[in-house]
């Protein structure tokens, strides 16, 4: 009966043991997981003084706005605008060159060559240096021959037309240096050019041996032909 007894209170005790450690081990449980979690949730969550993205961007304009105004302003404003050299129509171009003026025979590059046609002559070429821009009048050439200035007459009897010269533009004129069927005559090898009898510039040209007597030369054309000068 004793034994019974003690059997009983025995199993009573180990019951409420066992109840008691579970009650314990739940709340434990509890506890460490509602202290973890609770501790998680707030070390993860931003403040919002710290990261919010509004903060952020107004810090970001005020230093942009900041920035802005204390940049220098630009030194190029304060100059003047450049201003093109431009060169006169009348007078000299930017690169020195005449323009709309009347060529002198300085301006101008020269060749000549001899033909067979009318007897024989010489084909007088003259074009604008490089970068000159220059009219010849609608006169005729100056040739003049040897040490007595003898000069050529015209062959045409009206004058031509003036030719502007730029570029690769070529005026042509015929020179006769003898017209006469006679011996005579002066043995010379070269002529004087020039674009008038007031150009302070003439060029000598080669032109190989020649006899000269009464010449003749036609006015200034842009065709090698039409410079033929015919008696």
């Amino acid at each position: 009966m004793f034994g019974h007894r003690n059997r009983n209170r025995r199993s009573a005790l180990l019951a409420s043991v066992a109840l008691v450690g579970g009650a314990l081990l739940m709340t434990a449980c509890q506890d460490t997981d509602g202290t973890v979690d609770s501790g998680a949730a707030q070390s993860s969550s931003p403040s919002v003084d710290a990261g919010s993205p509004s903060a952020s961007a107004s810090a970001f304009e005020d230093a942009a706005s900041d920035a802005a105004s204390d940049a220098p302003t630009s030194a190029a404003s304060d100059e003047p605008a450049a201003s093109p050299s431009a060169g006169s129509g009348n007078g000299s171009g930017s690169n020195g060159s005449k323009v709309g003026q009347v060529c002198g025979a300085n301006d101008l590059s020269w060749s000549t060559r001899s033909e067979s046609q009318a007897g024989g002559y010489i084909l007088v070429m003259a074009k604008a240096k490089s970068g000159i821009t220059c009219v010849l009048p609608a006169a005729l050439p100056t040739v003049a021959f040897g040490s007595d200035g003898t000069e050529a007459g015209p062959v045409e009897q009206a004058v031509g037309k003036q030719i502007t010269l730029s570029g690769g533009t070529v005026a042509y004129a015929g020179v006769n240096p003898k017209t006469t069927n006679t011996d005579g005559g002066k043995e010379l090898d070269s002529i004087i050019v020039a674009v008038g009898n007031e150009d302070a510039n003439p060029v000598s040209l080669k032109v190989g041996t020649i006899t000269v007597d009464k010449p003749v030369v036609t006015n200034w054309h842009n065709a090698p032909k039409d410079a033929v000068p015919f008696n």
